[in-house]
C-alpha cells in the first residue's frame, strides 16, 4: 500500500509566480503552503516495463489555477530536479512475522518469497487456490516454493464454491461488464482472496501479500477484499516497491538467490484461466487492429472447424441457477465443466474486447468461455417466460451496476449484496428448462418452458378468446397515444 511520506518543506522549494491584475477572474498565481508537501507515491509496474508516478499534496495547501499553466510547469519542472523516491511499505520492514503470499509458482512469485524475506525479514506461507485452472499448474508446487525459501505451501480446492457462491450469483443477476465481458478474473480473485485471509488466521499471518502489478485490477480486487475481511492485516505489493523491472532482472534476481527458475517456456502472452473462461493479452493482441491469431485459442476450436451438424442441449434452472444438463444433475462446477466441454467443441464463447480497466486505462483482451456463454443464453431465454416487463427492465439496468462493483473488486461491498438480495428474491419463479442448438460458434434457443411461465396461448393466440377482447385496444391505444395527439393539435394549431 502506497504510504504518505514528507519529502520537503515548502519554503524550499522557493517557486515565484507574478499574479494577475486585481479584478482579474484568474486566482492569483501563486502556491501558498505553510505546511510541508508531502508526496503520495503510487508506483506502477507490469511484467515489460514500470513507470513510477506520484502526486503531489499538502496540508492547508492552497494550489491554484495560473494563466498559462505556469504554476504547474513550475511544480514539474521542481520534480525533475529533486527526484523523489517512490512509496514503499517501509513502515512494516522488519515488523512483519509471517505473511501468506498468493502464489502460482511462476517466475514472479517465485522471486518474491526470497524478496519479502530479504526485505521484511518474515516467514513466508505461500498459499496456491484451485479454482480450475488445470492439473499442470498445479504440479509440483510445494517443491518450488519450498526451494524458493517458503516455511509452507497451501492448496485449497475452492471449485465449487467458486462456482456455486461467485459465478452462479453473478449468472443469476445478468452480470456483463461493458456488453461483453462475463467477468471471469474479476469474480475469481475474491474467492481467492477470502481465502487468504481465512489461511492467514490459520497459519497465524500478521500480513497478506500478492503478485499484482500497479497498473492492473486485480491489485484492487484483492486487496478490497482484505480490506472487507480483516482490515487489520498488512498487504505487501512489491510490484508497487521493488526494483525489479522485467522478466530479465527477476531471472538475475532468482539466480542470485539460488531461487528455481521455472523451465516452462514464457507464453508470449498473459493468461488467467479458472474453470469459468480463459483470458489472453498481450503481444499482438496491444494493438487492437490486429486479428488474434488462430493457434492463441485453448479451450475452443476455431467455428470453421467446429463440426459441421449442430448439437442440441438442454438446461435445467432451478430459481434462477442451473441445476442440470439434459436431464442429469450436476454440481455446480461438473455442470461448468461438462458446459466448456461442449461448448469448446463448436466454438462456442470467444470474446474480442476494448475494455475500461478500473485504474483509467484501455486494455484489449480476448476471453474464452464456452460453458459461461450457453449459460448466460440459457437464463436470460427462461426469463422471458417467468419476469414480466417491468421487473426485466429493473433487473438489467441492476445488472449494469452489479457487474461495474465486481469488475471493480467490491464483491463483499454491501451495496452488491444488496443487489443480490433482490436478485435471488425475483427469480424464484424463474425455473424451468431450455433447449439450445450449437453450432459453429453460434449458440440458438429453440425452445423454453417453465411451470411459472407468465406466457398464455389462450391470451397470445390470434384467435378469439375471453381474457382478451380486441374491441378493448381501441380505447388503450387513444389514452397512451394522447400526449402524442395533443402535441400534434398544437403544432397544427387545432
Amino acid at each position: 500500500m502506497a504510504q504518505l511520506k514528507a519529502v520537503s518543506p515548502c519554503s524550499s522549494i522557493n517557486l515565484a509566480f507574478h499574479s494577475p491584475k486585481r479584478g482579474s477572474l484568474l486566482y492569483h498565481d501563486k502556491v501558498s503552503c505553510p505546511t510541508k508537501f508531502q508526496e503520495f507515491g503510487a508506483r506502477t509496474s507490469e511484467l515489460h516495463g514500470h513507470g513510477h508516478g506520484h502526486v503531489v499534496a499538502g496540508n492547508n495547501c492552497n494550489v491554484v489555477r495560473t494563466r498559462n499553466r505556469q504554476a504547474i510547469k513550475a511544480v514539474l519542472s521542481h520534480e525533475k530536479e529533486e527526484k523523489v523516491s517512490p512509496a514503499t511499505n517501509g513502515g512494516l520492514r522488519g515488523k512483519l512475522k509471517k505473511v501468506v503470499l498468493a502464489y502460482s509458482g511462476g517466475l514472479d512469485t517465485s522471486v518474491i518469497v526470497p524478496w519479502l524475506r530479504e526485505n521484511y525479514g518474515c516467514e513466508v506461507v505461500c498459499f496456491t487456490a484451485d479454482v480450475g485452472q488445470g492439473i499442470k499448474e498445479l504440479e509440483g508446487l510445494e517443491e518450488k516454493a519450498k526451494a524458493s525459501g517458503a516455511c509452507q505451501l497451501v492448496v485449497k480446492d475452492l471449485q465449487e464454491e467458486f462456482v456455486r457462491d461467485f459465478i452462479f450469483p453473478c449468472l443469476r443477476a445478468g452480470a456483463i461488464f461493458e456488453r461483453k465481458y462475463l467477468l471471469g478474473t474479476s469474480m475469481a480473485r475474491p474467492v481467492i482472496a477470502k481465502a487468504m485471509v481465512d489461511v492467514a488466521k490459520e497459519v497465524g499471518a500478521d500480513a497478506v501479500s500478492h503478485g499484482c502489478t500497479g497498473k492492473g485490477n486485480d491489485q484492487v480486487r484483492f486487496e478490497l477484499t482484505f480490506f472487507a475481511l480483516n482490515p487489520e492485516l498488512n498487504v505487501v505489493a512489491p510490484w508497487r516497491e521493488w526494483d525489479i523491472q522485467g522478466r530479465e532482472d527477476a531471472i538475475e534476481y532468482a539466480k542470485k538467490h539460488n531461487v528455481p527458475v521455472p523451465v516452462t517456456k514464457k507464453s508470449i502472452y498473459s493468461r488467467d484461466r479458472n474453470l469459468w473462461h480463459l483470458s489472453h493479452e498481450g503481444d499482438i493482441l496491444e494493438d487492437p487492429a490486429n486479428e488474434p491469431k488462430k493457434d492463441m485459442y485453448m479451450m475452443s476450436v476455431d467455428p470453421e472447424d467446429a463440426p459441421d451438424k449442430p448439437e442440441y442441449i438442454e438446461i435445467g434452472i432451478v430459481s434462477g441457477l442451473p441445476v442440470s444438463v439434459n436431464g442429469k444433475e450436476l454440481s455446480p462446477a461438473s455442470l461448468l465443466a461438462e458446459l466448456n466441454e461442449i461448448g469448446g467443441r463448436h466454438g462456442i464463447g470467444r470474446i474480442d474486447m476494448v475494455e475500461n480497466r478500473l485504474v483509467g486505462m484501455k486494455s484489449r483482451g480476448v476471453y474464452e468461455t464456452p460453458g459461461g456463454t450457453i449459460l448466460f443464453a440459457a437464463a436470460r431465454e427462461l426469463e422471458s417466460l417467468t419476469l414480466d416487463r417491468e421487473t426485466m427492465q429493473v433487473k438489467d439496468s441492476i445488472a449494469l451496476k452489479y457487474a461495474e462493483l465486481v469488475y471493480a473488486g467490491r464483491w463483499f461491498d454491501p451495496l452488491r449484496e444488496s443487489m443480490d438480495a433482490f436478485m435471488e428474491k425475483i427469480t424464484e419463479t424463474t425455473t424451468g428448462s431450455v433447449t439450445l442448438k450449437l453450432y459453429k460458434g453460434s449458440v440458438s434457443v429453440t425452445g423454453r418452458k417453465s411451470p411459472y411461465s407468465l406466457y398464455r396461448e389462450d391470451i397470445s393466440s390470434f384467435e378469439s378468446g375471453h381474457i382478451y377482447n380486441q374491441a378493448d385496444a381501441a380505447g388503450f391505444i387513444k389514452l397512451y397515444g394522447l400526449p402524442m395527439r395533443v402535441r400534434a393539435m398544437l403544432e397544427k394549431g387545432i
